[in-house]
């Protein structure tokens, strides 16, 4: 959730991190900070707020040197405040350290390191760290085994940065639980690291992922070493950056949502034409199961967070409809507390943009114990879910900046689809016929998309009608239910409206009781083969008998549940089982400009991160 970069190698530092900083801003933040070795002293500034404070603080009392570390940082424990945001410091000033996760036992070690005369002046986790180091430091003949010494006494998740007055030049980095990136600069003698790749994607090329217990030493003369907690040392695995510099730009747009929202045709048509031939046969190349291990599957466990939790939602159906399989999508938060009933036989797939959620992470660790095999779908190559999964369906989404996620699930959409059907024609669970029919929709979706999003005008205009209420409740069915969820959570992350997600066959269970001439009710209709279209429609009939002011998302042509709506967005024709793909962008369209129009930050919105990478 916090954002880290530290660099060595670079003259003037300040100007590297505040940029990094700035590039990470998409993670979500309310304090920033850095640490600076300037003059054989370390030097700090730090502010509350937004990254402009701690510009402003760096112009006003200017500090230069290298090398140096910043922090972004979301308030887990203590406020919001200068003395809580990192870097922190040893009592003796001379070590700084920013981090990210959480440190379980630091109350106990706090007790300890009081009782030895170390005094603290923050409320967080965090500051054991660096006096912990301190204390450390003289049972040991080097820095790095006193690092390595404090890390083993703590307990939690963590990704560090280090500086320290007695190594001029060196950074250190640690890993453990949560994500961290080196990155070897295009300039000799240039090292970096980071929590994710976009803080410094236009000064690398290459990136080492640390692996969980490691830690890493940047040197410009003497380059990187990585070692365990327990000393052995760890050969360097870099990999080449596929992300381009402009991915991290607007291209034009207002925001990188809006410009996000926009991609989607064109996400989509590559994940087609990457696994989609020419005859419409589906081939998935990192899946390194045969025909016999989709036959003999016992069942499907999906597991993941917030949106990607709704796309799971969205699988289950699509794959209990097309395998025959029994499949089950849990929350990963609450599926590593339960005692699940799975076994080898139980395909466990586990859904996540960043790779690194760590409910998520943590779920598929458990599954992997019971012995279970995992599929990842995942947009981050080289990140931790990718890594410990034994096959992997890529999202390719790209780069996504906006903390309300938009292409990624709509290419998690997809990327069910594509499974559904590959796993269905393993299993000769579906006739040709209709595997063909729904192939032939599929290429169409992106063009459908875009005819979508050339109406975003008229979407527009809804959304500036109805954005002032103080709730809205999102109706949908069968394929369409996890839509109106994802509808509701758009909406609620980004326009801070309440919003409810619910099954339309149980507005009578609850949810009626709100309906007033108050309350717009977003109705999506637009399944109109499907045999709960009319008992939507009738749904639509009681929302009108009780004065809700209706929008309904219907399909092109349809009149039944078009004469009871105040409002309509009409998208094109498909198959129902693809129709939440398109219906989702107008929904996204319709909070994102009710966000507009509620003068929110809509890359930014208030207390989300992009990457919940602590439980």
């Amino acid at each position: 959730m916090c954002g880290i970069i530290g660099c060595t190698g670079v003259d003037h530092v300040t100007p590297v991190l505040l940029e990094g900083l700035r590039r990470l801003e998409y993670r979500g933040y309310d304090s920033a900070g850095l640490a600076v070795l300037s003059g054989g002293r370390i030097q700090t500034r730090k502010t509350p707020g937004r990254l402009a404070g701690l510009e402003e603080a760096c112009r006003a009392r200017p500090v230069d040197g290298s090398p140096g570390i910043a922090h972004t940082r979301w308030a887990t424990h203590g406020d919001p405040s200068e003395l809580n945001a990192h870097p922190h410091l040893s009592g003796d000033g001379s070590i700084a350290v920013v981090h990210n996760g959480i440190i379980e036992n630091y109350l106990q070690l706090r007790r300890e390191l009081e009782a030895e005369g170390h005094v603290f002046l923050s409320e967080t986790d965090t500051e054991v760290l660096p006096h912990l180091i301190e204390d450390e430091r003289p049972r040991h003949e080097s820095f790095r085994e006193a690092l390595r010494a404090a890390l083993q006494r703590a307990r939690g998740a963590y990704a560090l940065g280090v500086v320290a007055a007695e190594d001029p030049q060196t950074v250190y980095a640690a890993r453990q639980g949560s994500p961290l990136i080196i990155g070897i600069g295009r300039a000799k003698g240039e090292y970096y690291l980071a929590s994710d790749v976009p803080a410094i994607l236009n000064r690398i090329d290459e990136v080492i992922y640390l692996d969980e217990g490691q830690i890493a030493t940047l040197h410009p003369e003497h380059g990187i070493a990585i070692e365990t907690l327990d000393g052995e040392p760890v050969e360097e695995d870099r990999k080449k950056v596929e992300l381009r510099s402009e991915d991290a730009e607007k291209a034009g747009f207002e925001t990188f949502m809006l410009k996000e929202i926009h991609e989607q045709p064109r996400v989509i048509r590559g994940l087609l034409d990457r696994h989609l031939d020419a005859a419409g046969r589906i081939e998935l190349a990192d899946l390194p199961w045969d025909r016999e291990f989709f036959r003999t599957l016992d069942r499907i466990m999906i597991v993941a967070c917030g949106t990607a939790y709704h796309a799971g939602m969205y699988g289950r159906l699509l794959l209990e409809n097309l395998t025959g399989l029994a499949v089950e999508t849990d929350l990963a938060s609450e599926f590593r507390y339960r005692n699940p009933k799975i076994s080898g036989d139980t395909l466990v797939i586990a859904v996540s943009q960043s790779g690194e959620t760590a409910d998520t992470l943590a779920s598929i660790r458990m599954a992997r114990e019971i012995g279970c095999p995992v599929l990842s779908i995942c947009n981050v190559p080289g990140s931790s879910i990718v890594r410990e999964s034994d096959g992997v369906l890529f999202t390719d989404a790209g780069l996504e900046i906006g903390v309300a996620s938009t292409k990624a699930y709509t290419a998690q959409q997809t990327a069910f689809i594509l499974l559904a059907l590959y796993a269905a024609r393993l299993r000769d669970e579906v006739e040709p016929e209709r595997s063909a029919e729904l192939v032939e929709a599929l290429r169409r979706i992106p063009d459908a998309i875009h005819y979508v999003l050339e109406r975003q005008d008229a979407i527009r205009a809804i959304a500036e009608k109805h954005h002032d209420g103080a709730s809205s409740l999102y109706l949908g069915r069968k394929f369409n239910y996890p839509t109106a969820l994802e509808g509701a959570l758009k909406n609620k992350e980004i326009s801070y409206q309440h919003a409810e997600g619910y099954a339309a066959g149980e507005m009578k269970h609850g949810p009626i009781a709100l309906i007033n001439e108050y309350l717009p009710v977003i109705c999506i209709c637009t399944q109109t083969r499907d045999e709960v279209y009319d008992k939507v429609v009738s749904n639509l009939k009681e929302v009108e008998a009780r004065n809700g002011r209706i929008i309904a998302l219907v399909t092109e042509g349809d009149e039944n549940a078009s004469r009871l709506a105040e409002d309509l967005i009409a998208v094109p024709p498909t198959l129902d089982e693809l129709s939440p793909v398109i219906n989702v962008v107008a929904l996204q369209l319709l909070a994102y400009y009710a966000a507009q129009a509620r003068g929110t930050d809509i890359d930014k919105p208030r207390n989300l991160a992009k990457s919940v990478t602590v439980e």
